[in-house]
C-alpha cells in the first residue's frame, strides 16, 4: 500500500492522530501497552512485535495493527525501522 492511500485509508477509519515514527537499528523496547489502538504501515527496514510467545515480523510495505492496551514488545531490524501509524 502506498502512504498517501494509507494516510486515507486511516482517515476514513477515524484515525485522528498519525505520525511518522523511527527507531534505531538493532534497538528494543520491553514489554509495554499503548493507551491507543494503532494502526501502521512500514515505510522502511523492519519490525518483530512480541505478544505473548509470539513474534510477528513486519518489513517494508506491511502493515500493522495493535489494540489498545494490548502487552507486547518491540525488536528493530539492522536498518532500524520507520513507520506511518494512526492512533486512536
Amino acid at each position: 500500500m502506498e502512504r498517501d492511500e494509507f494516510i486515507e485509508a486511516l482517515k476514513r477509519e477515524g484515525y485522528a492522530e498519525i505520525v511518522t515514527v523511527t527507531r534505531d537499528a538493532h534497538g528494543t523496547l520491553d514489554h509495554h501497552t499503548h493507551p491507543f489502538e494503532a494502526k501502521a504501515l512500514i515505510l522502511h527496514g523492519e519490525l518483530t512485535i512480541r505478544i505473548g510467545a509470539t513474534d510477528h515480523l513486519y518489513i517494508t510495505g506491511d502493515v500493522f495493527h495493535l489494540q489498545a492496551n494490548v502487552s507486547h514488545s518491540e525488536r528493530f531490524g539492522p536498518e532500524g525501522v520507520q513507520y506511518l501509524v494512526g492512533r486512536k
